[in-house]
């Protein structure tokens, strides 16, 4: 079972610089999932914030009242706060943290965007039909054992376990920001494992092609799974990122 009382879980802010960097976990996750990374970009110079979206980090059971509103509103809100706090501010997130990431993007005018892992599609095809079978299984369980292969267990902190009718909430959270990507003008990262379990491997080429952005790049992971961040090639996200912001501020 994750342990959300350690310090690995809980929110995090860094200050080494005049860029700031917000990072956004995925659906699920913790502020534990993009720890490692953030080190490493304060390391590298920036400012950085972690924060835990609304329903996570404590029990699965605080999912089920929450809405795709309330996790875009919370992103909103640490978003104005940096923005005024900073003289560049970047926006970067894995999997749905990403997809938020994305659409802070498109409402606001932002120094870079970086979307890791980030799906525009899954390969759950059953996602669709959440709200039916909420109704039958309320609860879905990911993996008995909570143990995920190719990742750092101590950064690891999820639930193993999620509300069905939360899936939904993601969905619509994917569709609204497809249909927006042409509002995003900034520079934008993204970053993508070949061996992602979860994101469709079209999913960067839809982001780069729909974005209005001039700046835009690719970097790709070889052996990562889905959470990236906590992979053995976090480090491979930290300078590649490094790179890019530093190149978005001139």
């Amino acid at each position: 079972m994750a342990d959300y009382l350690s310090p690995l879980a809980e929110p995090f802010a860094f200050e080494n610089g005049e860029h700031g960097v917000l990072l956004i976990h995925g659906f699920t996750g913790s502020p534990a999932h993009m720890r490692p990374l953030g080190e490493k970009l304060r390391d590298a110079g920036f400012s950085v914030r972690g924060i835990c979206l609304p329903g996570h980090g404590t029990d699965m059971e605080d999912m089920r009242d929450k809405t795709w509103q309330d996790w875009l509103l919370c992103c909103r809100e640490a978003a104005g706060e940096m923005a005024k706090k900073y003289r560049y501010f970047t926006a970067a997130g894995l999997s749905m943290g990403g997809v938020l990431a994305l659409m802070l993007a498109e409402e606001r005018d932002l120094t870079a965007c970086v979307p890791i892992a980030a799906p525009m599609r899954t390969t759950n095809r059953f996602r669709a039909l959440a709200p039916a079978a909420s109704l039958f299984y309320p609860t879905i369980h990911k993996r008995a054992d909570g143990i995920r292969a190719g990742v750092d267990a101590r950064y690891d902190i999820g639930y193993a376990s999620f509300p069905t009718y939360s899936t939904h909430h993601l969905s619509v959270l994917m569709r609204k920001c497809r249909q927006q990507l042409s509002l995003i003008r900034c520079p934008v990262l993204t970053v993508q494992s070949r061996k992602d379990e979860t994101v469709t491997p079209d999913s960067p080429d839809i982001i780069l092609k729909g974005v209005g952005s001039e700046k835009k790049a690719m970097l790709w992971l070889e052996e990562a799974p889905h959470v990236c961040t906590i992979s053995p090639e976090y480090e491979k996200i930290a300078k590649g990122m490094a790179a890019f912001l530093k190149e978005a501020e001139r």
